[in-house]
C-alpha cells in the first residue's frame, strides 16, 4: 500500500510540472503519457486541484496562477532568509558594518547573536526591530518620501561621509552580468556608492530573481570589486560572467544551516 501511494505521489509530482511546463493539457494526452485510463487521470487531476494546484476544465487541466505565484513568493523569501544568514556568518564581533536600505540586507542583524557589531544604515525599518543583544544601531538620518522606508537626501549623505566601516552589506533591484548594479529608488544611488567606497568590502545581497536582470533603473557600475552573496537557483552562465570581472560569488544553500532540513 506504502509504495501504491508513493508511485501515486510521483506521478501526481510529474503530471503537475508537465501541466505547467505546457499551461494546459487535455485528459487524452495525459492518459497516453503516463500510460493509465482517462478516469485515472480526472481522479489524479480532482486530487490536484483540491490541494489548489492545478485548475480543470472540461477535458484537461490549466495552471492555477496563484497557486503559481503563491509557490514563487515563499521561494524568494526562503531564498531571502537564506542569503542573510549566509551574510552573517562573514560578520565577526567587534566588526563595523554599513548596511543600505534593502530588507535582505537588515535581516542579517536577527542572525549576529552573541556577537558585538556596530551598524550604520539608512534603513528607517531598523526601528522598533528587536536584535539580539550587542547590535548597536545608527541611523543616517534623511528624509523619509511618502511610505519609503529608506533615508536619502543631503543630511543623510553628509553623515555618511563621516563613517568609514569594515563592511557594507547593500541589496538591489538588479545586477547585471557586467556588475551593473540597478537601484529600484534613485535617490539611493548616490548612497550606495558611497557606501562601497567607504567600507573595506562589500557584499551585494540579490536573490535569483535578481541575478541577470537589467532595466530601466538608476544603476551603477562596480570599479571597485567585491562578492555578490545569492542562492542556489541564481543562473550559473550570469554568476561565471560575474566571476569574470573579478567579483566573488557565494551561493547560499540549506546545507550551510545545520538547523535546516
Amino acid at each position: 500500500m506504502k509504495r501504491d501511494r508513493q508511485s501515486v505521489n510521483l506521478r501526481h509530482a510529474e503530471m503537475l510540472a508537465l501541466i505547467r511546463e505546457r499551461q494546459e493539457v487535455l485528459v487524452e494526452e495525459l492518459g497516453r503519457t503516463f500510460g493509465i485510463s482517462t478516469m485515472t487521470v480526472r481522479r489524479d487531476l480532482q486530487a490536484l486541484e483540491e490541494q489548489g494546484k492545478i485548475s480543470r476544465f472540461h477535458g484537461g487541466a490549466t495552471v492555477d496562477v496563484r497557486a503559481v505565484a503563491a509557490e514563487e513568493k515563499d521561494g524568494v523569501a526562503q531564498a531571502r532568509q537564506m542569503i542573510a544568514r549566509r551574510a552573517a556568518m562573514l560578520v565577526k564581533s567587534g566588526e563595523s558594518i554599513l548596511i543600505n536600505g534593502s530588507n535582505t540586507a537588515l535581516a542579517l542583524l536577527d542572525y549576529l547573536e552573541g556577537k558585538s557589531v556596530s551598524v550604520f544604515t539608512n534603513n528607517g525599518m531598523a526601528v522598533g526591530h528587536r536584535y539580539p543583544a550587542g547590535i548597536d544601531i545608527q541611523l543616517s538620518g534623511g528624509t523619509l518620501r511618502g511610505t519609503n522606508h529608506i533615508l536619502t537626501g543631503d543630511l543623510t549623505m553628509l553623515n555618511l561621509m563621516n563613517v568609514h566601516a569594515g563592511m557594507a552589506f547593500l541589496g538591489c533591484a538588479g545586477i547585471s552580468p557586467d556588475g551593473e548594479i540597478l537601484c529600484g529608488i534613485p535617490s539611493e544611488l548616490g548612497i550606495n556608492e558611497t557606501m562601497i567606497e567607504h567600507a573595506d568590502s562589500y557584499f551585494i545581497l540579490a536573490d535569483y530573481t535578481k541575478i541577470g536582470k537589467a532595466g530601466t533603473y538608476a544603476s551603477f557600475h562596480l570599479e571597485k570589486k567585491g562578492c555578490v552573496i545569492t542562492d542556489g537557483r541564481a543562473p550559473q552562465d550570469v554568476l561565471d560572467q560575474l566571476r569574470a570581472i573579478g567579483m566573488q560569488v557565494i551561493q547560499a544553500r540549506s546545507a550551510d544551516f545545520p538547523d535546516v532540513r
